[in-house]
């Protein structure tokens, strides 16, 4: 596929049919096919006229006229995300939506909290990812181009969804349901097991496998059957999370300076996320992806548990179950989307969601492709906010 993907016009006009953007005049669900469908055929017989999967066109167009939408994941929520976003069209309806699937208010979790509920597994993946989402509605009103030049998205962990959404792949409606069947398994894991997950800087000389297999000796001393320390996120280059039993992450704090870690940081989660220890809330996620409809996306999306761009649905489908269990590639991907010969200018990047968690990790790995980055903002205040 090349990198231009449908063409900008295309990608836009069938992102409002499919009802992720707003089109003037309502939200169109995932039920309102009329004419969705002769567009996405449409749009299909345009992109495959256009490239070969195998002997892929160029892309001519120059790269600071193309843009990359990166989505964060569980960590970047904060109290006050998407006040700044009411004001666009389809945000209150996206968290009416919510109220309806999840069985709470969303909205007024994420603009009043308080931050310990808000940070729970359960509340915080469908709080990221509407918001995200709804980040969308935002750049599209203040920066319609920058949706019309996406050459690619990318979302980390629960991000990947929101990622999904924009490209036409998943409905709204239904990949909220999806993510709320995740956060509960997710967080139920969670609980059987007291596990964690830290974050590692290190160097050329860090001994990341040595140092999970001798915190799971410690473990199995302790009397911990088949005990569980692996790299969870490759963050970017000498950065890493990883994750296991609690008492194999207190081993790895403990002697730090024996592994060449630099830094170390206990993350804020309950759970030992993008490890086996997640094994017992695949099924759940996995039976309930079988109930969504899965398109062929419109631009590209990178998969976090491979690194490259997603192709057809039963893929996504299974890949999306096994990132649970799977460290996310976020590095990898970060490669992928921005690898360049020497002298290329770099695509505009937007971040879409709370915080500034993807852009921080694209500035360590890549600082020229990081000059072209911008946040969108979802915290500023709007004053209706009732």
């Amino acid at each position: 596929m090349s990198q231009a993907g449908m063409g900008g016009s295309a990608l836009l006009r069938a992102l409002r049919h499919r009802g992720v953007l707003y089109n003037g005049q309502r939200w169109l669900s995932g039920k309102d096919r009329g004419d969705i469908n002769t567009l996405q055929e449409e749009a299909y017989t345009q992109k495959d006229e256009e490239e070969d999967e195998e002997n892929p066109k160029p892309d001519r167009r120059s790269p600071t006229d193309t843009t990359v939408l990166l989505f964060p994941g569980q960590g970047s929520q904060a109290v006050g995300m998407a006040g700044g976003l009411l004001k666009y069209p389809n945000v209150r309806a996206m968290f009416l939506t919510a109220h309806k699937v999840l069985g709470y208010d969303l909205l007024d979790l994420c603009l009043r909290g308080p931050a310990e509920v808000l940070n729970k597994t359960i509340h915080c993946q469908p709080a990221v990812f509407v918001t995200c989402v709804a980040a969308t509605e935002k750049l599209n009103q203040e920066n319609p181009s920058a949706l019309e030049k996406c050459i690619a998205m990318a979302g980390f962990s629960v991000g990947e969804y929101a990622a999904l959404v924009c490209a036409g792949v998943l409905d709204f409606t239904e990949a909220l349901y999806a993510v709320k069947v995740r956060a509960e398994a997710m967080q139920k894991a969670s609980e059987a097991i007291q596990s964690g997950m830290l974050s590692v800087i290190g160097n050329s000389k860090t001994q990341y496998s040595t140092a999970c297999a001798e915190a799971q000796d410690h473990c199995l001393t302790l009397g911990i059957t088949d005990p569980v320390c692996e790299v969870a996120n490759y963050l970017f280059p000498d950065g890493r999370v990883i994750a296991g039993h609690m008492e194999a992450i207190q081993f790895l704090q403990n002697n730090s300076r024996k592994y060449n870690f630099f830094r170390t940081k206990l993350l804020p989660v309950s759970g030992a996320f993008h490890t086996r220890l997640m094994k017992p809330a695949v099924e759940p996620l996995a039976e309930a992806l079988k109930g969504l409809t899965f398109k062929r996306p419109l631009v590209n999306v990178y998969c976090n548990v491979d690194g490259r761009r997603y192709r057809q649905g039963p893929t996504i489908e299974h890949l999306l179950a096994k990132q649970l269990v799977s460290p996310v590639k976020w590095e990898q991907i970060m490669h992928t989307i921005y690898e360049r010969k020497k002298g290329k200018d770099f695509p505009q990047t937007f971040e879409l969601g709370p915080g500034q968690q993807m852009g921080t990790i694209l500035k360590t790995c890549n600082l020229k492709a990081w000059r072209s980055y911008t946040q969108v903002d979802v915290f500023e205040k709007d004053l209706e906010m009732d």
